[in-house]
């Protein structure tokens, strides 16, 4: 990267941590709350178990074809394609706040968009810190990404504060603020520009998705195992509210709740690279899993909305570390001409099928035996997902690809 038109790095250190926070404090707001407000809207559990899935399908479809494009096109800056994808987003999310009446059609169709386009953006916001880092600037990403995670526990907080004085329904409010303050800071961000490289013999192509996963097996095994995990991860934070009532807590107890989950996340994010640099991305993905499985089995022991509080702390070596070992796992080990696309292949199989299997199964859950079957079939999930993780280790601890 040429030295006179690379910003400094004080510059794109801190631009970046703020996207990071204004992400997360918008995805607090559509999401932290999303099953208090379909349920306030007269939907049932299995219908917010599907309508949360839907959201969850759209970004199984759009993140491939997002990362693709990105990689057929590195001429064109990734926070184009962020901010463009958001503008969309934020209408269809004005659309849904303006009208609270809709029914089950209008609904799928508002967090189609959503989940396809705003959700989605996601791991192309990781690769506009990855370009930056693979060229030797030394973001710091895991730090980023906790103080994402903090913005994202600070904000369920207020938003449980709005829900308490003016209901549900302003939590949409605060969504299409955030979302407006996002594409602001995604515009504004430095564009990413390559260094050059001398032509060293045919340019190497990127690997479509299925070629990527059928020549890398291990790699494919981690991610069964990712898919599992987080099928049974990512409904202890979506439908925590569920958990939160069944031990006696309300939906502004939501919030402090939340916020203990986000705020432990923040820790990882001080130690992360010394546990990098000694155990190595796949041992931190594997322990992450097995973290993640312990959780669910404490939140089924907790006897009360005050134990809830208590389980959250292992949010810490849970999804917590899950977040930066599988950023840079797939840094780690995907050709660099494929490194978009592998973090599409890693998000889709995490938040996307994970998040979609995951909303379906708790919303079945839901409605045939409470929040407890809910958080055994969790917990299962998790202890398969770490187990195939466990099978894609080598002989020397590390995931092969």
């Amino acid at each position: 990267m040429d030295k006179k038109l690379t910003p400094s790095l004080r510059r794109l250190d801190g631009h970046y941590m703020a996207m990071q926070a204004g992400f997360w404090a918008m995805f607090a707001a559509v999401c932290a709350y999303q099953t208090a407000l379909l349920l306030d809207r007269g939907f049932s559990n299995g219908q917010v178990g599907l309508i949360t899935a839907v959201r969850c399908l759209a970004g199984i479809f759009c993140q491939p074809l997002l990362g693709g494009f990105a990689d057929r096109h590195p001429d064109i800056p990734l926070k184009y394609l962020v901010s463009g994808s958001l503008c969309v987003s934020l209408a269809a999310g004005l659309y849904y706040q303006l009208r609270p009446d809709m029914g089950m059609g209008e609904t799928v169709a508002a967090f189609l968009i959503i989940g396809g386009l705003e959700v989605s953006s996601y791991p192309l916001m990781d690769a506009m810190a990855v370009q930056f880092i693979n060229d030797g600037v030394p973001i710091r990403y895991s730090l980023g990404r906790g103080i994402g995670s903090m913005s994202y526990a600070v904000v369920c907080v207020l938003l449980g504060l709005m829900v308490g004085r003016w209901g549900v329904e302003s939590t949409l409010a605060a969504h299409t603020g955030l979302v407006a303050l996002e594409v602001l800071l995604v515009c504004t961000y430095p564009a990413y520009r390559p260094k050059r490289r001398p032509a060293e013999g045919i340019p190497q192509r990127s690997q479509p998705a299925p070629a990527l996963l059928k020549d890398n097996p291990r790699f494919t095994l981690t991610l069964a195992g990712v898919l599992l995990g987080m099928t049974g991860t990512l409904p202890l934070s979506n439908f925590l509210v569920n958990v939160v009532l069944s031990r006696g807590g309300s939906q502004a107890g939501l919030g402090a709740a939340l916020f203990l989950m986000a705020g432990f996340e923040l820790p990882t994010a001080f130690f992360f690279q010394r546990l990098l640099r000694r155990w190595g991305s796949g041992r931190l993905l594997l322990a992450s899993l097995a973290f993640c499985a312990l959780k669910g089995a404490a939140l089924l022991a907790a006897p009360s909305y005050g134990a809830v509080l208590l389980v959250q702390p292992l949010q810490m070596l849970g999804y917590g570390l899950f977040t930066p070992a599988s950023v840079y796992y797939v840094n780690e080990t995907v050709p660099e001409s494929g490194r978009v696309r592998g973090q599409t292949v890693m998000m889709v199989a995490s938040n996307g099928l994970g998040g979609m299997l995951g909303s379906v199964l708790a919303g079945w859950s839901l409605d045939a035996g409470g929040a407890n079957l809910m958080l055994v079939c969790c917990t299962a999930c998790c202890c398969a997902g770490t187990l195939l993780c466990l099978a894609g280790l080598d002989r020397t601890g590390k995931i092969a690809n």
